[in-house]
């Protein structure tokens, strides 16, 4: 930064005005049909990783009652801010895919449905759209570690022309009822495989402290993990793993043969520390294939969504090194920063 220059501040509504966002509770209102059309003429890509890497940008964390960052507690309930910074990577860089609940999915088919009706092209076309599963375990209610499925289906994941499905296993060993957590996602990769479509299953060590749940993600319980996971349903020909990274996270990888994607983790408002682990995680062995990552994307303090969004994808597809990772962030700032106004119009 030159000397005297202000500080760089991501503007959010300026990529993303308030008429646009309006428009989309209208398009729910007027033609809900729409959803489905987009759904149903979205161009699928051949292959879900036809260079065999992912880089999967995740939000279905209000989903389970989840909205806080850092010390703002409600910061993804702001729904203009939340499916704006999704906008931004996905029209921005080129980020392979997208994995959330079905609302959010909607919202995205609605936009890009608004861009192409302004003559633009589709955002979406060729992308790997995942959808969430889960989200039964509400956070803070009690049992929650019985993470029902209340979201996708199988069936409705291959309906809607979908490209997988994602599900959590939070393991407390402590509590009986994350054995029925494991029976709900062993029968989604059953589900998913019957649709000849890829399971994403993220397996987290958990055990509860002072009232809530804290993460135990070491590379001995990891190992355990592992082996729980991979043996899933009738079949593991279409399961990849989603996996947070560790020390000794080489060992962790060695437990399987299936392809694994790495997570982003909590939110630090600060994407240093998931550059360092990202650029780690990826050499650690050959099926370390990518990452799905969330908060520490869209919410990277006053940076750009995309700029952070762009680093990561370099680090996954280029070898980009965690100490480059902050310079080619900064000139990717504010990218196709009209991808939104240019077609949709007041």
């Amino acid at each position: 930064m030159k000397k005297g220059a202000k500080p760089y501040h991501f503007d959010l509504k300026a990529f993303f005005p308030d008429y646009i966002f309006d428009r989309i509770t209208g398009v729910r209102v007027d033609d809900p049909a729409i959803i489905t059309r987009q759904a149903q003429s979205r161009k699928q890509r051949p292959q879900l990783a036809p260079r065999g890497k992912l880089t999967i940008l995740a939000a279905d964390h209000p989903g389970r009652g989840v909205t806080n960052i850092g010390g703002q507690p409600f910061a993804m309930g702001d729904r203009q801010q939340y499916l704006g910074r999704i906008l931004r990577v996905l029209l921005a860089t080129e980020f392979d895919g997208f994995m959330s609940t079905p609302d959010m999915i909607d919202e995205l088919l609605i936009v890009d449905y608004l861009v192409q009706q302004g003559g633009g092209p589709s955002f979406l076309d060729g992308r790997v759209l995942i959808g969430c599963m889960q989200r039964g375990g509400v956070a803070g209610v009690v049992g929650e570690i019985d993470d029902r499925f209340g979201a996708y289906s199988a069936e409705a994941i291959a309906e809607q022309r979908l490209d997988g499905g994602k599900m959590l296993l939070r393991f407390d060993p402590s509590d009986e009822r994350t054995l029925d957590t494991v029976d709900y996602c062993a029968r989604a990769v059953t589900d998913l495989n019957r649709h000849h479509l890829p399971s994403f299953v993220e397996p987290l060590r958990t055990e509860k402290a002072d009232g809530r749940y804290v993460l135990k993600n070491t590379m001995e319980e990891l190992i355990k993990l592992v082996g729980v996971c991979a043996s899933f349903g009738d079949s593991s020909r279409y399961t990849w793993l989603k996996l947070p990274y560790c020390e000794g996270f080489d060992r962790v990888a060695q437990a399987t043969t299936l392809p694994i994607i790495l997570l982003g983790g909590p939110s630090e408002e600060d994407p240093s520390m998931m550059y360092a682990s990202f650029a780690s995680g990826v050499k650690a062995r050959s099926n370390v294939r990518g990452v799905m990552v969330g908060r520490n994307v869209t919410y990277p303090g006053r940076e750009d969504p995309a700029a952070v969004a762009h680093a990561v994808h370099g680090i996954v597809y280029h070898s980009l090194s965690a100490a480059d990772a902050p310079a080619a962030a900064a000139a990717h700032r504010d990218a196709q920063f009209d991808a939104l106004t240019r077609y949709i119009k007041p």
